[in-house]
């Protein structure tokens, strides 16, 4: 059986790891309704697409 090690990381006088930052609620709430936004352009884009695209066909 083989049993992993784990080897423990000791900091010794090299750099300190960056210090861990601070949850943003804000910029995730902006970043994700601009990311709806382009979603939703997206989609109604592709639905005209689709239209001239069957249309296309038809005239074809």
């Amino acid at each position: 059986m083989n049993k992993k090690v784990i080897k423990k990381v000791e900091n010794r006088g090299g750099k300190c790891p960056p210090p861990k930052q601070k949850f943003n609620f804000k910029c995730c709430k902006d970043n994700t309704i601009k990311s709806l936004h382009e979603v939703e352009y997206f989609l109604t884009d592709f639905k005209r697409f689709i239209k001239y695209v069957k249309l296309y066909k038809i005239l074809r």
